[in-house]
C-alpha cells in the first residue's frame, strides 16, 4: 500500500447545544481531518480529537497541525506499508502527541480496509453487527433541566446515561436523578475534579447503584485511584490516565480501576486500542468507547472499534443528530432504539460529504509522501 498524498483540512463546526464539564464549556469544535490517498484512487479518512485549548490533555489543534506536517507525515515516506499496524511503529520515535498520531493512523486504517474491500470493523477483528449506545449529559443550569434531559434520553432508548459531576454538583444531583429514575443504567463522570481528600464525600455515591464513577482523580494518576478504589464499592473507570498499553497494564495490576474507557485518539490510534482491548480481555476488565465530540469520521472509527468483543458496555457513540445540525458524512450516524447498525461497506462505511467539508474548511494543506 503506497500512500501518495496526505491532505489536512482544518474545519470548524457549531455544536447543536453547548456541552459543559468540570473543565469548561464547548460551543463549537475545530477539527483536523486527515485524508490519505493512493495513486490508484483510493482515499482513507481520519479525524483528530484535539481541541483548541490544552485542558483535556496537552495537545491542541495547532500543535497537531504542526506535529503532523513537520514530524509524523515525513515518517511515512520510504518503504510501502503492508499493514496499518506498521504506522505506530514508525511513529514510536515521537513521544506523546497521541491525538495527532491517531488521526493519521485512522486515515491509513480506513484506506487499508478500502483497498482490501472490507469494512473497517472486520479489518480490526470486530464481531458485532450492532452496538449499544449511551449518552453523556453535561453539567446543567438547574436540576430540573437535567431531569428533563434524562427523561428525553430514556424515551429515545439510550442504553446508559452518563452524568458529568464536579464539587457542588455531585452527590445531591445523583441522589435526585436516582429518585426519579430508580432503575436506569447510570454512571458519573468526574473529569479529574477530586482528590484523595474527598474519599468520604465520594463514598456517598456508593448508595446509588452506579455502574461506575469515571476518572475521579488526577488526569495522570493511577496510584491514588488504587487507594480510592479500595475504599469504594462503586467501580472506578479510568479515562484520562490511560494513554497506552503500559498504562493499562499498570492500572490493572495496581487495582486502580475495574473498567476502562477507551478513546482511540487518547491512546494514539486503533492499533494501540486493539492491544489494550486484548489485555483487558485477559484480565476480565470490561470496556467501553468514550467520545470527544467527534464529527462523523471520528464517530465512524469509534463504531468500528466498538465491534470488538470486550466493548461490553454502552459507549458515548450517540448519533450525528445529537451533536450537529448537519454532519460531514453521508449517511449520517443514526440510532434505532439505543442501537447503531454497523455498516458493511468497505472502510468506515460512510462517505465524507466533500462539498460540505469544503464549506467548513478554514485551511487546507497537501503533503506529498515520497
Amino acid at each position: 500500500m503506497k500512500i501518495n498524498n496526505i491532505i489536512l483540512r482544518h474545519i470548524k463546526m457549531d455544536l447543536l447545544h453547548p456541552f459543559t464539564t468540570s473543565v469548561g464549556t464547548e460551543r463549537d469544535k475545530d477539527i483536523i481531518l486527515v485524508e490519505a490517498t493512493t495513486t490508484s484512487g483510493h482515499s482513507g479518512w481520519g479525524e483528530s480529537v484535539a481541541i483548541m485549548e490544552p485542558i483535556y490533555n496537552e495537545e491542541t489543534v495547532q500543535t497537531n497541525w504542526h506535529m503532523m506536517i513537520d514530524h509524523l507525515i515525513p515518517l511515512l515516506s520510504g518503504e510501502e506499508l503492508n499493514h496499518p499496524d506498521e504506522v505506530s511503529e514508525r511513529f514510536k520515535k515521537i513521544r506523546g502527541n497521541y491525538n495527532a498520531k491517531a488521526a493519521i493512523e485512522g486515515a491509513i486504517w480506513d484506506l487499508y480496509a478500502k483497498v482490501n474491500h472490507m469494512p473497517l470493523a472486520k479489518a480490526l477483528g470486530g464481531v458485532k453487527k450492532t452496538i449499544e449506545v449511551g449518552v453523556s449529559v453535561g453539567i446543567q443550569s438547574s436540576p430540573d433541566n437535567i431531569l428533563k434531559q434524562i427523561e428525553d434520553y430514556v424515551k429515545e432508548g439510550y442504553k446508559r446515561i452518563k452524568v458529568k459531576i464536579m464539587p457542588g454538583w455531585d452527590v445531591e444531583i445523583i441522589k435526585l436523578i436516582r429518585h426519579h429514575f430508580p432503575s436506569i443504567p447510570l454512571m458519573a463522570d468526574a473529569n479529574c475534579a477530586y482528590t484523595l481528600q474527598d474519599i468520604d464525600h465520594l463514598k456517598q455515591l456508593d448508595q446509588f447503584d452506579l455502574m461506575m464513577i469515571e476518572q475521579p482523580l488526577a488526569h495522570d494518576d493511577i496510584i491514588d485511584h488504587a487507594k480510592l478504589q479500595s475504599q469504594l464499592k462503586t467501580p472506578i473507570c479510568l479515562d484520562e490516565s490511560i494513554h497506552s498499553l503500559e498504562d493499562a497494564r499498570k492500572a490493572i495490576e495496581l487495582g486502580s480501576c475495574q473498567i476502562i474507557n477507551l478513546k482511540v485518539g487518547r491512546v494514539g490510534g486503533l492499533t494501540e486500542s486493539k492491544k489494550i482491548h486484548d489485555l483487558c480481555v485477559k484480565h476480565n476488565i470490561p470496556m467501553w468507547c468514550g467520545g470527544m465530540l467527534e464529527a462523523g469520521i471520528g464517530r465512524a472509527h469509534n463504531i468500528a472499534i466498538t465491534t470488538l468483543s470486550n466493548f461490553s458496555l454502552p459507549g458515548d457513540t450517540a448519533p450525528s443528530s445529537h451533536y450537529w445540525k448537519r454532519d460531514i458524512i453521508r449517511p449520517e450516524v443514526e440510532m434505532n432504539s439505543g442501537y447503531i447498525q454497523v455498516h458493511e461497506k468497505p472502510g468506515i462505511g460512510y462517505e465524507p460529504d466533500r462539498d460540505y467539508i469544503e464549506e467548513l474548511t478554514i485551511v487546507q494543506k497537501t503533503i506529498q509522501v515520497n
